[in-house]
């Protein structure tokens, strides 16, 4: 039990499956009602694909765990019906600084550019986002998520899995064409199938102590202190969360004895000498841990796939985690939908694999990096650590070097086999394979931003600078993409209103600060291709309805 939440109880109810003569076959069972495997759930069934998600448990992760959402995170949350919840029960921050024993050394900012609806950062214990997601799916007449439900065996057929559940009321079979195993780092879908995922085991430990205390001690930003005094030779990283909750990791060492560190008498005098004993706090929660950057080979076996912690771990530096694993599911519902429709070749099942792996690695890397620098491993490491940081506060070249945890950044899949490669010269950073950016506009009249018009679909962002740009014959062409076996459904970013007439399936929407235009360094006639997880697929600087139809089939493994 927390102090500042009572966790819910979620009934286990029978279902029908459980009465049926013969095992039921669904198109798709998610194994964890984590973070990920709800959202791959809401995300399918936004797909209009019926999914069930079994879970052994009856309730949400005990302790803050993962913290730390960032705007990508953010962004596809808004798309799953979770965004505002998450930011609105979340603190936001964008603003870091880091500290060699007790003086700033230099900050940063996550979110730089104004006109984006979400920021860099926020932070929210983690049960609070299960239990928003849970009241998501139960939102959904496609999803059913089932508790004291676990899978205890799992068996590939030709073209189906069939999987052994037990529950309170006995056990029982059912069938999937296609199972997702979000089982989390210890997954036992992962061993009943006979794999492994292989990696870095890092001879560490830190104490996470959650605490409540006044909100006015320290800003909502993230701090992070190399060699601080109350915790000499060591680090200390702090994050504000919801209710006033605290969370401080202390670097141990590898000596450090777990079941002492996590007890209360040795965690009260370490949170009193970084806070001072006039601050009045309260320990919530605490936990001592180690970690690992490890993956999978692979992250498709026949028809079941591995998303999360399943599939790939990383160190908690950098919040790569939860981030990157949202962004598997929505990497991989999509996809399962076009192909389960007919609308896609079965071959674009594995650039899943192909493009998650891609981005395991350089989440992978990038954390064993900030693990390296924040513990440097023998003395070479850390008189380099040691010089960075003190050149740091001087120096701006040495600023890059210093390395507290690269925080979590979308990868960008520029080399996925679904892109289609530039034809023409752009200067901007949204290039095939990147997350489409985001701007504010006005739609219909109202303020929005430009992701709430993307997503779950292909679309088109078609530039246009009056309303002659917009000839009949163009706007025949845009409306025909809507009425293809796969739409696309065009939005047209103009500067102001246009006094043109729209067919059925075309948008417009106004860019009246001039921030789309830029960010995608767009001219009269420049046209985006993006994917449902609202990533770019191709660009061009003039629109061409065969080069984008040719796009779209490449988009589709075609």
């Amino acid at each position: 039990m927390l102090n500042t939440y009572n966790f819910p109880e979620f009934d286990y109810i029978r279902s029908a499956d459980q009465d049926a003569d013969r095992p039921v076959k669904h198109p798709v069972v998610i194994i964890g009602a984590g973070p990920v495997g709800m959202a791959a759930a809401v995300d399918l069934a936004q797909h209009d694909v019926p999914v069930v998600v079994l879970d052994d448990n009856n309730t949400v992760s005990v302790g803050s765990r993962a913290v730390c959402y960032a705007k990508r995170f953010l962004d596809i949350s808004d798309r799953l019906g979770v965004g505002q919840r998450l930011v609105d029960k979340g603190v936001t921050w964008n603003v870091g600084r880091v500290f060699l024993d007790e003086e700033q050394i230099y900050s940063f900012n996550m979110l730089p550019e104004d006109h984006h609806r979400r920021p860099g950062f926020i932070n929210l214990q983690q049960y609070y986002l299960e239990e928003y997601y849970v009241d998501r799916i139960n939102q959904l007449e496609k999803a059913d998520l089932r508790w004291k439900n676990k899978v205890v065996n799992v068996a590939q057929n030709d073209g189906y899995v069939t999987l052994s559940v037990e529950t309170p009321e006995g056990a029982y079979q059912i069938e999937a064409e296609y199972v997702i195993a979000c089982d989390g780092a210890n997954s036992r879908v992962r061993a009943m199938c006979g794999l492994e995922s292989k990696g870095q085991i890092f001879q560490d430990r830190f104490l996470i102590a959650d605490v409540v205390m006044d909100p006015k001690k320290f800003p909502p930003e993230r701090w992070f202190w190399f060699n601080p005094p109350f915790h000499e030779g060591q680090s200390t990283l702090l994050h504000r969360q919801a209710d006033n909750v605290w969370r401080i990791d202390f670097d141990l060492g590898w000596d450090a004895d777990p079941e002492e560190e996590k007890k209360p008498e040795k965690i009260i005098p370490r949170v009193k000498a970084f806070l001072g004993d006039d601050v009045e706090f309260e320990l919530e929660w605490a936990s001592v841990y180690t970690f690992t950057c490890r993956r999978m080979d692979k992250f498709r076996h026949g028809n079941i796939f591995f998303a999360g912690d399943a599939a790939h771990q990383v160190s908690p530096f950098g919040a790569r985690g939860a981030n990157s694993g949202i962004e598997d599911a929505e990497n991989l519902a999509w996809k399962l939908k076009m192909v389960m429709q007919g609308d896609a070749a079965p071959a674009l099942l594995d650039s899943y694999s192909d493009e998650r792996v891609f981005a395991a690695d350089e989440n992978i890397l990038n954390s064993t990096r900030s693990t390296d620098f924040i513990t440097p491993k023998n003395q070479i490491s850390r008189v380099f650590r040691d010089a960075v940081l003190k050149l740091a506060k001087n120096y701006s070249f040495a600023r890059p070097l210093v390395n507290s945890g690269r925080l979590s950044v979308p990868p960008f899949l520029t080399e996925s086999p679904l892109n289609t490669p530039d034809q023409d010269k752009f200067n901007c950073k949204v290039v095939p394979g990147a997350p489409c950016t985001d701007g504010s506009i006005l739609r219909a009249g109202k303020e929005d931003f430009l992701l709430s018009c993307l997503g779950n679909v292909f679309n088109g962002l078609l530039y246009a600078e009056s309303a002659s740009d917009l000839t009949p014959e163009l706007l025949a062409e845009l409306s025909s993409l809507a009425e293809q076996p796969v739409p696309i459904k065009t939005v047209v970013v103009a500067p102001h209103e246009l006094a043109v007439e729209l067919p059925s399936g075309v948008e417009l929407v106004v860019d009246q600060y001039g921030v789309v235009k830029e960010r995608l360094d767009a001219a009269a006639g420049t046209f985006y291709l993006t994917r449902p997880d609202q990533l770019v697929t191709a660009r061009m600087r003039q629109f061409n309805r065969e080069s984008v139809v040719a796009a779209q089939h490449k988009a589709l493994g075609k």
